[in-house]
C-alpha cells in the first residue's frame, strides 16, 4: 500500500489555502491512503497524471479540487513512498513542478529541492557580470571544502559567480535547503569547519552510509526535520486538523545539537533572534533529561506567569501529556519558585507589593527625610547596585561599584542614598510586606544551607532575570553536570535587569551556542524588524561584551510589512477593522491573529469597534487562552512568548513609543537614559517578531521615532 509523506514546503502554504482547497487536500490524502498501489497508478479518483518537460521525471500532480493541484514526487525505484510537496492552483502547480529537482545532498543525505530551471537560466549571468569583479564572495574557500560541505556541481557554479552578499540573497529561492544554508554561515565569515560541525554533521544521520542513496524512502527518512511520513487514515487526519500551535515544539536540526547532547560539564547557554527555536530547544532538553532514567527533579522556569503558562502547555503537549514525565517538572516562573520556599521554610507567605506601591513608599522616604534625589533616582540604585549585589548593609554598599550608573556617588552621597534604603525597608516591615526580589534574596539564603531540590535547571527566557533571580537558580541546583541550561536574547530583554552571570557562579564558557535560522517569520519581517535595532549596541546575555545578529535570516519569505499613518485613533482602529476582516476572510482562524499596543487604552477602542463588527476578540493579561477563539488583543509586554500568523501593532506614536514617563531624564543618568531608551526599542522589536506572516505597524498623528526610514 503506498505510504505519504508530507514536505515542510506543503506545510509552508496549507494553512494560507482557503478553507475549501484545504477541504479538498483532505479528502484526496484521505483518499490516496485508501488505494493499492495498483489502483494509484491505475488512476482511481486521483488523477496521478505525469509533468510534461520536467527537470525531475519523478514529479506527478493530483487532483485537489477541480481548480487546485497537489504536485507529489513519485517514486521510480520500487518503494512505495510518495512525497506530496506542494499545493497550487491548476496551471501553476504544472509550472512549478516543471522548474523542481530533487536529489539527496551529499554531505546531509537529505533531501532537497532546487528551482533548476531558473538556476541555468540565471547562473550565466551571474558568471558573465563577475568576470570583471575584483573579488568574489567564496574566493578563499576551495572548491574540494566546498563539495565536502555538500555542495554540487550546479550550485557549486552558481555559488562561484556571486560577487557579496545581496547576490547570494538573490538566489535563495532557487537553491537548495541545506546547500543554501552553508554558503549563508560561510558569506557570515564561519570558517569551513565550523560550517561543518554546525550545520553538516548535525544533519548527517548517525550510521549514515558512505556513499549518498538515492532510493526515495531512504531519504526521506533521512529528512525527518522537513518530511513528516504519515502511516494512516487516522494519522492523516490528526496531522491534517492539528492547530498552528502544535508545530511550535518541532524541533529543527541547529536546535537539536544543544537540545540532545548526552550531557554538558556545567551550565550550557542558548541565544539567538525571536523564532530561532530557544524555547523549543529549552523544552526538547527537559525531554531528552526526563529520558535519562534518572529520579531527580527539573525546573523549567522563566520570567512571568503567561510564558510559564505556555511552557506548560507546550510540555504537554511534547510529552504527549504523560502525566509520569509532567510530574517530575516543576514549570513556573522564578517569583513563584522563590515564594514557594520561603513559604515553606518559614511557614508564611510572603506578601509581595508592585511597582506603583514600591513608588509611594521610596516617594516617602525622599520627603521624610527630605533627600536630593528622585523616587525614580532611589528605586533604580536599589534594584541595581543594592538588590544586584546583595548588599546588606552600609560598608558593603560604600565599597560596591556602581558600573553602569551615570552619576558619581562619593562617600556622602551614598550614606544618604543609604538612609533611603533603609526608611523604604522600614516600611515595608511596618507593613508587613516585601518585594518579589527581596523574596528571591530570603530564598536563595533558605536554599544555600539546604540540599538543592532540583537535578536539574532549565530557564527560557532568561535576558529578563535579575542577579535576585539568578541567586535563586543558582542555589536551587548543585553545580556540576547539566545542572543549569538557559536560553535567552539580549535583543528581546524589556524589563530592566542587568546581570553578570560568571559573577553568580553561572560560567558558560565553551558551551554556549548561538542559533541563528528564524524559523517563525518571514524573512521581510524579520528584515523590518531588525532595524529597529540597528542604531544601537545590545550587551550579551551573559553581562560580558555585545551581541549581534549578524547572521540572523528567515528560510521563509512572504509580504513587506505593512507601516502607515493616519490622521486620527478612529481612522487608525477602522483600518485595523478592515484588516482584520480580510484575513478572516482569507481563512485565518481568529486565535492566529495578534493585536497590540503599549497602553490598554489603545486596545480598548480596538476591542470595541472589533466587538461592533462582529470579530470575536479575547483580551490577554498573563493568562492562558489556548482552544478559547477570538482575535488576541495584548500589549507588548504581554506579547512576550506568543506569536500569530498576523500581528497588527498599533499606536507606534510620537510620546507612547517611547513613552516618556519611562525613559530617566538624560540629564539625571545619562546611562540609565540610554538603557530606558533601548528597553522601549526592544520592546517595539518584541511586537513585531510576534508575526509569521503578516505584520502592520500604524499610528495616528506623530510616527515614533524608533521606527526605520522607508528604504
Amino acid at each position: 500500500m503506498p505510504r505519504l509523506a508530507f514536505a515542510q514546503s506543503f506545510w509552508d502554504g496549507y494553512d494560507m489555502l482557503e478553507k475549501p482547497v484545504r477541504a479538498g487536500v483532505r479528502k484526496a490524502m484521505g483518499k490516496f491512503h485508501a488505494l493499492t498501489a495498483a489502483e494509484l497508478n491505475a488512476d482511481k479518483g486521483l488523477h496521478l497524471e505525469s509533468v510534461n518537460n520536467a527537470r525531475d521525471p519523478r514529479m506527478r500532480t493530483i487532483r485537489v479540487t477541480d481548480f487546485w493541484r497537489g504536485v507529489v514526487l513519485a517514486p521510480d525505484d520500487g518503494s512505495d513512498v510518495f512525497l506530496l510537496v506542494n499545493v497550487l492552483p491548476h496551471d501553476d502547480a504544472y509550472t512549478w513542478a516543471a522548474k523542481r529537482l530533487y536529489s539527496a545532498n551529499t554531505a546531509t543525505r537529505a533531501l532537497e529541492v532546487r528551482d533548476a530551471v531558473a538556476l541555468d537560466e540565471l547562473t550565466p549571468l551571474y558568471e558573465t557580470a563577475a568576470a570583471d569583479a575584483p573579488r568574489l564572495l567564496f574566493a578563499q574557500v576551495s572548491d574540494g571544502a566546498l563539495r565536502e560541505l555538500g555542495l554540487d556541481d550546479q550550485v557549486l557554479r552558481a555559488a562561484r559567480s556571486l560577487v557579496d552578499k545581496a547576490q547570494l540573497e538573490a538566489f535563495s529561492t532557487l537553491l537548495p535547503e541545506d546547500q543554501l544554508e552553508v554558503l549563508q554561515y560561510l558569506a557570515e565569515g564561519f570558517s569551513p569547519e565550523e560550517v561543518y560541525r554546525d550545520v553538516v554533521a548535525v544533519r548527517r544521520p548517525a550510521g549514515a552510509p558512505a556513499e549518498p542513496v538515492e532510493d526515495l524512502a531512504t531519504v526521506i527518512a533521512n529528512t525527518a526535520t522537513r518530511i513528516r511520513l504519515v502511516t494512516g487514515p487516522q494519522e492523516l487526519e490528526e496531522v491534517l486538523q492539528k492547530p498552528f500551535e502544535a508545530w511550535r515544539v518541532f524541533l529543527h536540526p541547529s536546535q537539536r545539537r544543544a537540545a540532545y547532547r548526552t550531557s554538558y560539564g556545567g551550565p550550557v547557554q542558548v541565544t539567538g533572534g525571536p523564532g530561532t527555536g530557544k524555547t523549543v530547544a529549552a523544552l526538547h532538553r527537559v525531554k531528552h533529561l526526563l529520558g535519562r532514567g534518572e529520579d531527580g527533579r527539573i525546573l523549567l522556569t522563566t520570567y512571568t506567569n503567561a510564558l510559564a503558562a505556555g511552557l506548560r502547555e507546550m510540555l504537554g503537549l511534547l510529552l504527549d501529556e504523560d502525566e509520569r514525565l509532567l510530574a517530575r517538572v516543576d514549570v513556573t516562573t522564578v517569583d513563584a519558585c522563590a515564594n514557594g520556599v520561603v513559604r515553606a521554610k518559614s511557614g508564611a507567605a510572603p506578601r509581595p507589593i508592585g511597582d506603583k506601591e514600591q513608588r509611594q513608599l521610596w516617594e516617602r522616604a525622599v520627603k521624610q527625610l527630605d533627600l536630593p534625589y528622585t523616587a525614580q533616582f532611589l528605586a533604580q540604585e536599589y534594584r541595581h547596585v543594592v538588590l544586584g549585589q546583595d548588599l546588606r548593609d552600609l560598608d558593603s554598599y560604600l565599597g560596591a561599584s556602581r558600573r553602569g550608573r551615570g552619576t558619581g556617588m562619593g562617600p556622602a552621597r551614598r550614606r544618604e542614598v543609604w538612609s533611603g534604603v533603609e526608611r523604604f525597608e522600614q516600611f515595608l516591615r511596618e507593613r508587613g510586606e516585601t518585594t518579589h526580589l527581596r523574596v528571591c534574596t530570603r530564598a536563595a539564603d533558605f536554599l544555600a544551607g539546604d540540599p538543592a531540590p532540583y537535578a536539574h535547571v532549565v530557564v527560557d527566557e532568561a535576558q529578563d532575570l535579575h542577579p535576585a533571580q539568578w541567586r535563586v537558580l543558582r542555589a536551587a541546583v548543585a553545580p556540576g553536570p547539566d545542572d543549569l541550561f538557559i536560553t535567552g536574547d539580549p535583543h528581546q530583554r524589556i524589563y530592566d535587569s542587568r546581570v553578570s552571570l560568571g559573577s553568580l557562579g553561572i560560567a558558560t564558557a565553551g558551551r554556549s551556542f548561538r542559533l541563528r535560522v528564524n524559523y517563525r517569520s518571514t524573512e521581510e519581517i524579520l528584515t523590518w524588524s531588525a532595524r529597529l535595532l540597528a542604531p544601537v549596541t545590545v550587551d550579551a546575555l551573559e553581562g560580558e561584551g555585545t551581541d549581534s545578529l549578524t547572521g540572523y535570516r528567515s528560510l521563509l519569505h512572504g509580504r513587506r510589512p505593512q507601516v502607515q499613518g493616519y490622521g486620527t485613533r478612529q481612522e487608525e482602529t477602522d483600518a485595523l477593522v478592515e484588516r482584520v476582516q480580510a484575513l478572516l476572510a482569507d481563512g485565518l482562524a481568529p486565535h492566529e491573529i495578534g493585536v497590540c499596543a503599549r497602553f490598554n487604552l489603545a486596545l480598548d477602542a480596538a476591542e470595541d469597534k472589533l466587538k461592533a463588527s462582529g470579530v470575536p476578540v479575547l483580551r490577554v493579561k498573563g493568562q492562558s487562552a489556548a482552544g478559547t477563539q477570538g482575535v488576541r488583543l495584548a500589549t507588548m509586554h504581554a506579547m512576550k512568548g506568543l506569536e500569530f500568523r498576523a500581528v497588527s501593532v498599533l499606536d507606534v506614536k510620537e510620546g507612547a513609543i517611547p513613552f516618556a514617563r519611562a525613559v530617566t531624564p538624560r540629564e539625571a543618568d545619562p546611562l540609565q537614559h540610554d538603557a530606558d531608551l533601548l528597553r522601549e526599542r526592544c520592546l517595539l522589536f518584541v511586537a513585531c517578531t510576534r508575526a509569521r506572516e503578516s505584520l502592520s505597524v500604524t499610528w495616528s498623528g506623530t510616527p515614533s521615532p524608533f521606527l526605520p526610514r522607508p528604504a
